[in-house]
């Protein structure tokens, strides 16, 4: 005959003791709110930058006897890549200081949800800006033959280059964003999930 403890042992119905998650250590939050930090900082600077590469870039060029301007405010694309940023770099600086304060009083659930819909929403808005300028500089760049539409960057090169990288540091924002939302993501899911 089998003793008791073998036949517990053996038992599939046993429920075994389950580890409870670690507490985070006060080191960890801090770094955690730092990388928060500068990642909203580089993001403000990138899209900063950005406005002010985009606003400064003109180029004229004659053509058939008349002076052409190249400027970001003939395409509504660029203005909308424009005003996308100048809200992502508000918004930016505005949860710099929401997070600093953040990390100063604790963290509460509540507003690691709200830190987390602001990240979501400010990334959704960087993208639909970058994806419109891309789309316009493109075809500014290579022209689409099957529409007609001819390439011009071969007239304003130097404005065609200042754009490029308005819109690389846009992206720069945009990835950015899309590394807090993962952290902020993370962070409700811990809290959520924590007993």
């Amino acid at each position: 005959m089998a003793s008791p403890e073998v036949g517990r042992e053996k038992s599939p119905f046993m429920l075994q003791p389950k580890s409870l998650p670690s507490p985070v250590s006060k080191s960890s939050k801090t770094s955690s709110f730092k990388a928060q930090i500068m990642l909203r900082v580089f993001a403000a600077a990138f899209t900063l930058a950005a406005i002010c590469v985009m606003t400064t870039s003109s180029q004229s060029f004659p053509l058939l006897g008349f002076t052409i301007k190249a400027h970001y405010s003939d395409s509504s694309a660029m203005r909308f890549l424009l005003v996308t940023d100048a809200i992502v770099c508000a918004f930016s600086v505005l949860s710099v200081l929401f997070v600093y304060r953040l990390s100063r009083s604790g963290s509460d659930m509540k507003y690691c949800c709200y830190l987390f819909l602001h990240d979501m929403v400010i990334m959704g808005l960087a993208t639909s800006g970058c994806s419109a300028a891309t789309a316009v500089g493109y075809i500014g760049r290579y022209g689409e033959e099957k529409m007609g539409w001819i390439a011009v960057c071969n007239h304003v090169k130097k404005f065609c280059n200042q754009m490029t990288i308005s819109m690389v540091l846009s992206y720069l924002a945009f990835c950015s964003y899309f590394a807090l939302s993962v952290m902020s993501g993370n962070k409700v899911m811990y809290q959520y999930e924590s007993p």
